[in-house]
Parts: structure tokens; C-alpha cells; sequence
């Protein structure tokens, strides 16, 4: 590892711990040239997924992407970070089971609203007005009336 502070390479790690459930590992370093103290975090490479956009593109599938529409869905509700961390990790690993290298957005979508829906019925409108393209008051009803069956 490169010090962030002074870009040396010599260090020592002070500390491992598992992360994610044990998907991950969350290590303290500390620089031996000039003492900064930092984390790492090592995550098993897992297959290379490639995720077809709507419009047929292909472009490599990202964790921090997910997690970004997630937090949009989720601003300003009441649902930990921690929450969709697990969201993201538990899709990811849903994904990587499949092995099949290509997945559609729509797919993933869906794995991500389940996942949601029993979390959070506003965030999954919300997450769900995007991924089923929603385009007028009706289909925001509609799902709306679907949801109000659950309860």
C-alpha cells in the first residue's frame, strides 16, 4: 500500500478485522516513513459482471453506483447506511451466484426493490418510479394501490 500522506510504501498494520459479514477486510496501517495512520478495505475479486443498460449498452457492474440510487431513494427517510450496505451486498452476491457474467438493469432492479418494499415503502416508490420508468400520476397510483394490499 501507498501512504496517502506522503506516498511511501513501507507500513505496518496495526489492526485486521472482518467486514461486511466477513465479505471484506477493514485493515489499519500506520506508515513507517511518516507515522500517518489510514484503513484498507480488501474485498474478494469476485466475476467480472457486466450490467445491459435499457438502450442495450453494456458497462462493468458498480457497487458504489448501486449504493448511490439507493441513498437517492432513501434521502431523507429513516434507513441506516447500514441498511443499504447490506441491500447492495446481499444483490451483489445474488449476482455473482448467477454466474452468467451479464445481467439487465431491469433485473437488478427488481432484486433491489424486493429488497426495499420490506424495508421501506417510500424509498421503493421511489427506487421503483425510476426502474419501471414511470411516466404519469397513474402508475404512481397504481403501485401505491399495490403496496396498500400488503398491509
Amino acid at each position: 500500500m501507498r501512504c496517502p500522506k506522503c506516498g511511501k510504501t513501507d507500513d505496518k498494520v496495526i489492526d485486521t478485522r472482518p467486514n461486511d459479514e466477513g465479505r471484506s477486510i477493514r485493515r489499519r496501517r500506520e506508515c513507517i516513513a511518516c507515522g500517518y495512520r489510514y484503513s484498507t478495505l480488501e474485498r474478494v475479486e469476485g466475476l467480472s459482471l457486466k450490467v445491459i443498460k435499457k438502450d442495450g449498452t453494456r458497462q462493468d457492474f458498480s457497487r458504489e453506483k448501486l449504493l448511490e440510487g439507493l441513498n437517492s431513494a432513501c434521502s431523507k427517510r429513516p434507513v441506516s447506511n447500514e441498511n443499504l450496505i447490506k441491500i447492495v451486498n446481499e444483490v451483489e452476491t445474488r449476482l455473482q451466484e448467477q454466474r452468467s457474467g451479464e445481467i439487465s438493469t431491469t433485473e437488478i432492479g427488481e432484486l433491489v426493490m424486493a429488497r426495499l418494499r420490506a424495508l421501506d415503502k417510500v424509498a421503493y416508490v421511489r427506487f421503483a418510479s425510476v426502474y419501471r420508468d414511470f411516466t404519469d400520476v397513474s402508475s404512481f397510483a397504481k403501485e401505491i394501490e399495490e403496496i396498500g394490499k400488503d398491509q
